[in-house]
């Protein structure tokens, strides 16, 4: 959604000079985004949202330090590969969780072998399903064992794999329908933030964990609370943040974040990321509109969509039209696949061949940034094809995707902030539940990738799956992510390209 409204927009000038009512004055970091958050889980609740406060709120065996490109120790002190698929961990004797209970081995244990048992029904099992199992072998150390040479390993360990108390998953009542009511248990982690108090679908608020271990590489945590908000509408965000009522927020609309900067009220910076936004196409019918299963009519697609417009005018500077189902910073990603350029009129004739000469009708779903849903909608109207616009929460439009109901999809993917092709391309096109296509020469070539540890093997077997993917256009990759992110003159705090704020390491200036 544009800003759109100069009356808005002056309304939130003459407030300006208001006092703050939050933040610095009462030691409370409040940040929002428009989704809300049902499950306070890094495994089972898989948005950014639960990735920020999951390395809040939890510690993994690792941290990624974004400076020297290298992992740092956090919950482990050391580790020693003992082969390309075991690697043992000496772990820290200084750590409690927030419930006081002391973190061990027996908790690092626990927290693998459930997240590496498919039946425990980890939504994200790309993440997970590369560990085999661990086992104790000491009070403080532990031994992983992979299923099969995973170059990513770390990667995963630092960004997703964070440690759960032993026995914590099996306290949760468990429904009719077999499933866990994860909203019955009080999150618990080691993280140097603990949840205070949660009122579902409307906010979050963290405490800072006093008992913290020293000498990490996560620092010490220094603002004494940090409030997650849900807040639906970005005008009502930047009002509040405008007003004092936020300190922090991302995902600001281009022209939006011009405005905030040049009012001096507040801090903006842009700074590019890892997530990409993508089309995905029911190839195979499964939707009941079965306008897609015909290559041509992707084709007229892709040719129909002004990408690079749309990354410049509505994304940021950072932003840039891309080609390949990857972003072009990860290891692996090559951009050199068939080009699809905006051409309306190629469009056209190609709608003709495939039988079309007038266009068509179809379902298009979305879940974030309706401007860009709505911008593409506009492109493709301009050819003849009318898109009805169906936007839902993203746990809602998941299940539709995964059961093969959405003809087309607009989504993004930030790749669990994992500089790897692995981290994407791995995830879509293997022949899981989010494979569009299921294609089995994708699939075989991104696992010779997969588990390889020969760079230059690889690279071949990542090339000849994105080759396939941009010629058949099982996706049309649009653009990567540059977020504007906006926030309090009162704090201090540094965006990286991974994606992660650590607002954990915020503070006051």
């Amino acid at each position: 959604m544009k800003f759109g409204s100069t009356a808005l927009w002056a309304a939130l000038v003459l407030t300006t000079a208001l006092p703050a009512v939050a933040g610095k004055a009462d030691d409370t970091l409040n940040w929002a985004t428009d989704k809300e958050v049902a499950v306070v889980d890094p495994y089972f609740s898989v948005t950014r949202e639960l990735v920020i406060m999951g390395q809040m709120g939890w510690d993994g065996l690792v941290l990624f330090n974004n400076e020297t490109g290298e992992f740092d120790p956090l919950l482990a002190k050391s580790w020693e590969w003992q082969s390309n698929t075991v690697v043992d961990f000496d772990l820290r004797d200084d750590v409690v969780f927030h419930d006081g209970s002391k973190f061990d081995a027996d908790d690092v244990v626990y927290t693998i072998n459930f997240l590496a048992d498919p039946s425990n029904g980890v939504p994200a099992q790309s993440v997970v399903n590369w560990m085999k199992g661990a086992t104790k072998l000491g009070q403080y150390k532990v031994r992983l064992e992979l299923r099969e040479p995973f170059a990513n390993a770390f990667a995963y360990l630092a960004n997703e794999i964070m440690i759960m108390p032993e026995g914590f998953y099996d306290n949760a009542p468990v429904g009719a329908d077999g499933t866990r009511d994860l909203s019955a248990l009080t999150p618990t982690g080691t993280g140097p933030y603990k949840v205070a108090d949660i009122k579902t679908g409307d906010y979050i608020l963290w405490d800072k964990n006093d008992d913290y271990f020293s000498g990490g590489p996560k620092g010490t945590p220094e603002i004494g609370h940090i409030n997650f908000r849900a807040i639906k509408e970005s005008n009502t965000q930047l009002a509040e943040l405008m007003t004092g009522g936020l300190d922090w927020a991302w995902d600001v609309p281009k022209e939006q974040a011009d405005r905030l900067e040049q009012s001096g009220q507040v801090t903006v910076v842009n700074e590019k990321t890892l997530r990409i936004a993508y089309l995905a196409f029911d190839v195979d019918g499964s939707s009941g509109q079965t306008f897609f299963t015909d290559q041509k009519v992707r084709e007229a697609v892709a040719h129909a969509i002004d990408r690079d417009s749309i990354a410049v005018e509505l994304v940021g500077a950072a932003s840039e039209a891309i080609d390949s189902a990857c972003h072009p910073d990860q290891f692996g990603c090559t951009q050199d696949v068939v080009h699809y350029d905006y051409n309306p009129e190629k469009a056209k004739e190609l709608l003709a061949e495939a039988g079309y000469p007038d266009g068509f009708e179809f379902d298009l779903y979305g879940y974030r940034q309706r401007e860009i849903a709505e911008a593409i909608i506009g492109d493709l109207s301009a050819v003849g094809i009318k898109a009805n616009l169906n936007w839902l929460q993203y746990s809602s439009l998941l299940e539709k995707v995964q059961d093969g109901k959405t003809p087309v999809n607009f989504m993004t993917w930030g790749s669990s902030s994992i500089y790897d092709v692995a981290a994407i391309t791995s995830h879509f096109f293997k022949g899981g539940p989010d494979d569009p296509a299921k294609d089995p020469r994708t699939a075989e070539a991104l696992q010779r990738g997969d588990t390889s540890i020969d760079p230059e093997v690889r690279k071949e077997a990542y090339a000849e799956a994105l080759g396939i993917i941009a010629d058949e256009i099982y996706w049309l990759p649009l653009f990567s992510y540059a977020k504007y992110y906006a926030f309090s003159n009162d704090l201090e705090f540094t965006p990286t390209p991974d994606e992660i704020p650590r607002l954990y390491a915020a503070r006051w200036k």
